[in-house]
C-alpha cells in the first residue's frame, strides 16, 4: 500500500504543470507585447509617446492620432479608397487561388501514388528552409520575363504557391480513410468528386487554417519593388508615405497600424479552434 501511494504521488507532477504553465505564460507576455504597445500608442497624445523609459500605459488617451490619420489619407496623391481596394481585390484573389490550388496539388500527395511522389515532396518541403531574400533575384529575373512587373499579378502569382499551405492540407487530408475513397469509386464516382465531396468537407479545419494564413500574409504585404505605379499599390504603401514624415507621425503610424491589424486579428479569432486543430494533426503522418 505504501508503494503504491509512492507511485501515485510521483505521478502528480503538480510541479511541472505549474513551470510549464509559467513558461508558456512569460513568453505569452513578450509575444503579447508589441502588439498592446502599439494599440497603447495609438491612442497616446504626443507628450506621452516620447516619454523615456516608454510606458505600456497611456494617462490621457486620445483620438487625436486617428483624425489626423483621416486628415492625411484624404490628402493623398491617390484615394486612400484605392489602396484599399487593392489590398482586397489582391487579397481575396490570391487566398481564394491558393486554397484552390493548395488543395488540388495535396490530395495526389496524400491519396494517391506516382512515380518520383517521395523525391518531389522533399523537393516541395525543402523549399520551406529558403527565406524570401534568397530566391528575391531570380524570382525578380522571371517576372519581368513574363511580363508581370507593375501588374497585379505580379503580386497574385507568387503566393498561389504556397509549400506551408500545401503541407497542412495534405497532414490533415492524411487522416481521411482510404476505404470511404474507395467505397465512392466503387460507387463510380470520379476523382474530383470524390475530392470536394468527400475529401473537402472532412479538411474544413485545415481549409480555414489555410486562408486565415493566407490572407494575412498577402494582406500584410507591400509592393516588394515589383510595383512602380502608385495607383497599384496596396494599403501598407500608404503606410509608408504616412510614416515617412518623420517621428511627428509616430502616433498616426501606430493609428495606421492598428488599423491595418485588425482584419488579421479577427479573422484569427473566428478560427482559432480550427486552427489549433490543424496544428494539432500536422504532425500526426507524414
Amino acid at each position: 500500500m505504501k508503494r503504491l501511494h509512492i507511485r501515485k504521488k510521483l505521478n502528480r507532477s503538480h510541479g511541472g504543470n505549474f513551470l510549464i504553465f509559467l513558461l508558456l505564460a512569460i513568453f505569452a507576455v513578450f509575444m503579447g507585447l508589441p502588439l498592446w504597445y502599439n494599440i497603447v500608442s495609438a491612442f497616446k497624445p504626443p507628450e506621452e509617446i516620447f516619454l523615456f523609459p516608454p510606458r505600456l500605459y497611456v494617462t490621457n488617451p486620445t483620438e487625436r492620432n486617428f483624425t489626423q490619420l483621416f486628415q492625411l489619407v484624404t490628402n493623398l496623391t491617390i484615394p486612400f479608397n484605392r489602396y484599399l481596394f487593392n489590398s482586397v481585390f489582391i487579397s481575396v484573389v490570391s487566398t481564394t487561388l491558393c486554397v484552390m490550388i493548395g488543395a488540388m496539388a495535396a490530395y495526389p500527395f496524400a491519396k494517391k501514388e506516382f512515380a518520383g511522389k517521395k523525391i518531389l515532396w522533399k523537393l516541395i518541403m525543402t523549399t520551406l528552409l529558403f527565406s524570401g531574400g534568397v530566391t528575391a533575384i531570380p524570382s525578380y529575373i522571371i517576372k519581368a520575363k513574363l511580363g508581370l512587373i507593375n501588374t497585379y499579378w505580379v503580386l497574385i502569382l507568387p503566393s498561389i504557391a504556397s509549400p506551408l499551405q500545401m503541407f497542412l492540407m495534405r497532414q490533415f487530408m492524411l487522416q481521411v480513410p482510404d476505404e470511404i475513397l474507395e467505397s465512392a469509386r466503387i460507387d463510380g464516382a470520379s476523382e474530383f468528386r470524390i475530392f470536394l465531396h468527400i475529401v473537402m468537407p472532412n479538411v474544413k479545419p485545415a481549409l480555414l487554417t489555410v486562408v486565415v494564413l493566407a490572407f494575412t500574409s498577402i494582406w500584410n504585404t507591400g509592393s516588394n519593388g515589383v510595383v512602380y505605379d502608385e495607383a497599384l499599390k496596396l494599403l501598407p504603401s500608404a503606410l509608408g508615405q504616412i510614416s515617412a514624415g518623420g517621428i511627428a507621425r509616430t502616433g498616426v503610424t501606430a493609428a495606421a497600424t492598428l488599423l491595418l491589424l485588425i482584419p488579421p486579428i479577427l479573422a484569427f479569432i473566428v478560427t482559432q479552434s480550427k486552427m489549433l486543430q490543424t496544428m494539432a494533426h500536422s504532425g500526426i503522418k507524414s
